[in-house]
């Protein structure tokens, strides 16, 4: 799939959740205005039930407007009765009428004389099958009437009424569920994409490294075959020291892959034993400073480490240094400055191994240790390798229990170091 139908798609189903998303969400807005207002109506209802039941108890008539009750504020409700409001009827009353209407709401009420400007009664009342708890009671607003008022507060209103929009809160937890789902398939196509780029260029590197020998190999097959070369024993020689020295080139192009195939299936069997990092590093750094020399390049030292014994595996401990080293070398387009150093670190061993090359982009430095992956250089195939190198170490140092870490800067180098535990 190319790049801009992958985009395309990815905005077009981004849109749609967002759309999705926003409906949702003004449907919820609208259901709970509805509640509410169906909330404040119910309530409304059952307290001008309540005055008319006082009234019709102390014998009055009842009042000529249309509703005693008034809504002060959100989940405050007050009731004008003008008249004595017996404290025994009032809370059997308000708990009748509110359970009429399916109302199980916990709340305040509290009774006030306009005349002597104070509450005189007051209670919490549980309607939700909780044990009451002992709540401050705070003063209920007062009208400018003089006269006795009732007040009742719900202050747990907003918390009854989502808990009656149990469709809605199902369907908002499916399309929240939708949105993962959408989120890992994205994630997952993206990656596979990444994926296939870096096995397409695996595939590029891995046909440019065996190219070369193979040709060489065919060439000098060629040579060979040419009656008059068994008179030349030099050339004889010469040829045949090319073919064994590419066979050796591919066999351990084709051994990498393999030991990639053996990490992934975790089937690598350590064969651990002391081993003294500093004479591992000088044996495995002897060839490499034969090569700077020639380069007009350095290997310098500086092994602190005290003391330097690890228990590992010799042959792919042996690999990794040989890996970390051949990249300093390769990467290093000018004259090399290689730095190896050891220190003593919580318990263990950290090896640093420093160069003056091309450095790695920070963009790229937390993938240069996945598989396959090499930092892009365009169609340039200047720099030879499957990708396979830097993953190869961090599997072998996690299998040691170890750590791996990079620090680098574009066009100042980098420092590549392993942690090992003593």
């Amino acid at each position: 799939m190319k790049r801009s139908t992958i985009r395309l798609v990815v905005v077009l189903a981004t849109l749609s959740i967002i759309g999705i998303t926003v409906t949702q969400l003004f449907w919820v807005k609208r259901a709970f205005d509805f509640r509410e207002k169906e909330f404040d109506q119910n309530v409304t209802d059952a307290l001008t039930q309540v005055a008319r039941s006082i009234l019709k108890y102390n014998n009055h008539p009842a009042w000529p407007l249309d509703s005693p009750v008034r809504r002060v504020s959100k989940g405050y409700y007050a009731v004008m009765v003008n008249d004595v409001i017996p404290t025994g009827l009032l809370e059997p009353l308000l708990r009748n009428e509110l359970g009429k209407r399916g109302i199980r709401v916990d709340f305040h009420y509290g009774v006030y004389d306009c005349t002597n400007r104070q509450m005189v009664y007051g209670d919490y009342v549980s309607l939700s099958g909780d044990d009451p708890q002992q709540t401050s009671l705070k003063p209920f607003p007062r009208f400018r009437q003089d006269s006795y008022f009732f007040g009742v507060c719900f202050s747990n209103r907003d918390a009854a009424i989502l808990g009656q929009m149990g469709f809605w809160w199902f369907s908002s937890g499916v399309l929240l569920l939708v949105i993962a789902f959408f989120g890992y398939t994205l994630f997952v196509i993206l990656k596979q994409k990444r994926l296939s780029e870096i096995q397409n260029d695996f595939i590029n590197n891995m046909t440019h490294e065996f190219k070369t020998p193979i040709a060489t190999i065919a060439i000098s097959s060629g040579v060979l075959k040419h009656p008059g070369i068994a008179q030349s024993p030099g050339r004889l020689l010469n040829y045949a020291s090319i073919i064994s020295q590419e066979a050796d080139r591919l066999q351990k192009g084709v051994e990498r892959v393999l030991q990639m195939a053996v990490l992934e299936k975790d089937e690598i069997k350590l064969k651990k034993e002391t081993i003294s990092l500093h004479d591992l590093l000088t044996t495995v750094a002897e060839p490499f400073g034969v090569l700077l020399a020639g380069r007009e390049g350095t290997l310098t030292f500086d092994l602190a480490a005290r003391p330097d014994a690890v228990v590992a595996d010799r042959l792919h401990l042996t690999n990794v240094l040989y890996n970390l080293l051949d990249n300093a070398v390769k990467y290093t387009p000018d004259r090399p400055d290689i730095r190896i150093a050891t220190r003593n670190e919580k318990n263990g061993v950290c090896l640093s191994v420093t160069d003056n090359g091309i450095g790695i982009a920070p963009e790229h430095q937390k993938q240069v240790f996945e598989k396959f992956y090499r930092v892009p250089t365009g169609n340039r195939h200047d720099v030879k390798g499957f990708g396979l190198g830097l993953h190869y170490v961090r599997s072998i140092v996690k299998t040691h229990c170890g750590r791996t870490a990079l620090s680098s800067c574009p066009g100042r180098g980098s420092t590549f170091s392993i942690w090992l535990p003593v």
